[in-house]
């Protein structure tokens, strides 16, 4: 609360108590002296006094009071003539001193008023200012402004280590040096409108070493001409992290698939063998080099087909079910909305934990869900449900969706199929993956629909030290299951009654 209005209601008192005190002196000495010098003017000052505590209203009644006090006492006679002038002087010279003061004491008050907001004001401005500066200062992510000729004006510390120089010299360096990206910006006639983006590029350290970085950016002009502020973050490492993840997929896809061309291998060699065996046992061209040679190939052949491509397993640990599917919600839906297609979640709470390689198993649910866009592009009605439920000793994860259906179930799992899209391994490697994860992919027929399941095996109650133990199923065959290795997680599908 501002000091003005604390002392207001006491002073006003005080004002008006003294007022009225100099009223009463001044009538009275005015009644008891019988000098012919009028004593009217002393009147002004209860009405300097009364002009700073009263309304106007108040004022012209003090006004008044004191005028006829003023022509009650003096010697003067009063006539029509001479006395309405007088006292009409009297009233207006009273009242307008009275007037004065209050609009000078009210003018007082509201610069006072006025001076206290704007000190409250650049308290509160200079508190954020301060909180800004820590927060600036403080920032993991690079923060700097740059004029219109690119040059940076301020920069916290975290801008310098990011750019590799020492604390304190960035100002003045330009722009370019560190983000050539952002060479023309902002642009130098300042003519173009201010706007807010973000980007990722290339930048560049001070002794040449170049990383990844996402850049937040905005322009805007001041009197000096236009401004440029930054947020600059570097993403090096999750580009390395994506780019060996995407490795890591690309190797076991590749496995797998390498698994399945040498199963198909050693059934084309197997027949041929056949096939020789029994042309060797008629004696018809026997000693022939030729046919000597061929047998040799199929022989080094099948050698080739039986080489060991069982697929390593994945990076299997214990994995949180839920936040992959919270994931998988981040994105998939903005492309299911464009598309048409409603999505319908139903995922009990909690969710146990799992085991599985999370980027697997987050391609998994990728690949099932295209599938099941692809399979409702003709349909009036799309409709994805994806529900997420503890059954037995894992959790189970299914897909329905109002696709119309799979017309020849027997063949889904099944690589290198004629009517599939591609090459037909996208099912073919998903039941692979949860396979190597002591789960399984099965299909569910539905009404004007389909179903698939993704099966879970619980995670192990294990320590955290050891929940990254990896294990090695056999999954030559994609349609062999893998046999739990003693210690390791039980496959769901084994629980299933």
């Amino acid at each position: 609360m501002r000091i003005t209005s604390l002392s207001f209601p006491r002073d006003r008192r005080f004002r008006l108590a003294i007022s009225s005190v100099l009223i009463v002196s001044i009538a009275l000495l005015d009644s008891h002296t019988n000098s012919s010098m009028p004593l009217a003017f002393l009147y002004l000052f209860p009405m300097l006094l009364a002009g700073g505590a009263l309304g106007r209203w108040g004022i012209a009644g003090v006004a008044g009071t004191c005028a006829i006090l003023a022509e009650l006492f003096d010697k003067f006679s009063w006539g029509p003539h001479t006395g309405i002038p007088r006292d009409a002087l009297y009233f207006s010279t009273f009242c307008c001193v009275g007037l004065f003061v209050h609009e000078v004491t009210r003018s007082r008050k509201a610069a006072a008023e006025h001076m206290s907001i704007v000190q409250e004001e650049m308290a509160a401005r200079r508190e954020a200012e301060e909180q800004l500066k820590i927060l600036v200062e403080s920032s993991p992510a690079a923060i700097f402004t740059a004029d219109s000729e690119s040059r940076i004006l301020l920069a916290n510390d975290a801008a310098h280590r990011l750019f590799g120089v020492p604390s304190g010299t960035l100002a003045g360096m330009p722009v370019h040096d560190y983000l050539p990206s952002l060479i023309n910006v902002p642009p130098r006639s300042g003519s173009g409108r201010a706007f807010r983006t973000a980007m990722q590029c290339q930048g560049r350290r001070a002794d040449g070493e170049v990383f990844q970085a996402d850049v937040w950016f905005s322009t805007y002009l001041t009197s000096v001409g236009p401004r440029l502020a930054a947020m600059v973050l570097d993403t090096s490492e999750d580009l390395r992290t994506r780019e060996e993840a995407s490795l890591h997929q690309l190797s076991l896809g590749s496995r797998i698939l390498m698994s399945a061309v040498s199963h198909e291998i050693r059934n084309v060699c197997g027949s041929i063998a056949l096939v020789h065996e029994n042309l060797a046992r008629s004696g018809q061209i026997a000693g022939n080099k030729d046919f000597e040679a061929l047998g040799t190939l199929v022989l080094a052949l099948e050698r080739i087909a039986g080489m060991d491509l069982r697929q390593t397993a994945a990076r299997a640990g214990v994995t949180d079910l839920a936040s992959v599917l919270d994931e998988l919600r981040i994105v998939i839906e903005p492309s299911l909305r464009d598309g048409g297609v409603s999505v319908l979640w139903q995922t009990s709470n909690p969710l146990p934990a799992v085991w599985a390689d999370r980027q697997s198993l987050l391609q998994v649910f990728l690949n099932l869900t295209k599938n099941s866009e692809r399979a409702m592009q003709t349909r009036k009605t799309r409709t994805l449900a994806i529900s997420a439920q503890p059954e037995g000793f894992g959790a189970v994860v299914r897909f329905a969706d109002s696709g119309g259906g799979v017309a020849h179930p027997e063949f889904l799992f099944h690589p290198f199929q004629r009517e599939a899209e591609s090459t037909g391994l996208g099912l073919y490697l998903s039941r692979a993956f949860m396979r190597s994860f002591h789960g399984d992919l099965r299909y569910e027929p539905a009404m004007d629909g389909s179903i698939f399941s993704v099966e879970l095996s619980v995670a192990p109650g294990e320590s955290d030290g050891e929940r990254d133990e990896q294990y090695q199923p056999d999954t030559d065959s994609a349609d062999r299951r893998s046999q739990p290795v003693p210690g390791e997680p039980r496959p769901a599908a084994a629980n299933r009654a």
